[in-house]
């Protein structure tokens, strides 16, 4: 209440100062009004602004999805994860945006363009694998160096991206790893799936962490001290968008 009246009170002084301003200035804002020419927008900020309209339409299709789907924060059900999963897909679609896949596939892409030599691009994937949080549970990343090895000791030379033929030995020598793990091309799909819910389950557990930690910080608070807080599974993001 306090608040509002300060705030009220503060209205009315602005007001009151802005019609002396505008009695005491009437010629010279008329004048400055009829002379002054409208900036003439240059390519450089039609651009910005074209950019910031598309990421504030994106942004305004995303939030309507959260408002209308529900997400229950509980990394340690399946059925949740596979929702949350679900929802952010659907978020991906409408708002136009990469999934981790497709993100993962552009890191790549972008950082490995310039790369002359084998060794030093399987390095950079290794990087991005750590960078991104993703774990070689099958070990396939020292199946490859070894491979690698095994190529570059029979051709006498670092293998280089543009030997065409050294680089065929090599993809066979990958292709008999494929077959060694099970991984097939025509699963790809399973496997980002898989991928998916994987990062859906972290990025729940993330939630369910900063929801802890804001109710503990709330509970701290004197006016709070003495109520029960719930259960995270049972909060609907919705409610707070």
């Amino acid at each position: 209440m306090a608040l509002s009246t300060r705030i009220l009170s503060k209205s009315r002084q602005l007001c009151r100062s802005q019609s002396i301003l505008e009695k005491e200035n009437t010629i010279p804002v008329r004048f400055y009004a009829k002379e002054a020419a409208a900036p003439i927008a240059n390519k450089g900020d039609e651009i910005l602004k074209n950019i910031f309209l598309e990421v504030k339409a994106k942004y305004e299709r995303a939030l309507g999805i959260f408002r209308k789907e529900k997400i229950t924060i509980d990394p340690d059900d399946p059925a949740a994860v596979s929702q949350y999963a679900k929802v952010m897909k659907t978020v991906r679609q409408k708002a136009d945006l990469f999934s981790e896949s497709e993100r993962i596939q552009y890191t790549i892409q972008t950082r490995t363009q310039d790369i002359p030599d084998a060794r030093t691009y399987l390095l950079t994937l290794k990087d991005i694998r750590i960078k991104r949080g993703l774990t070689d549970d099958l070990g396939a990343e020292a199946m490859m160096m070894n491979a690698l090895d095994k190529v570059e000791k029979e051709i006498k030379k670092p293998l280089m991206r543009n030997d065409k033929q050294s680089m065929a030995l090599l993809t066979a020598e990958f292709d008999k790893i494929n077959k060694k793990l099970g991984i097939r091309k025509e699963d790809l799909p399973k496997y980002e799936e898989q991928l998916e819910l994987k990062i859906s389950k972290a990025q729940l557990e993330e939630l369910k962490k900063d929801a802890l930690e804001a109710m503990e910080t709330q509970k701290k608070r004197e006016e709070f001290k003495d109520e029960a807080m719930p259960d995270v599974k049972s909060l609907d993001i919705r409610n707070f968008l």
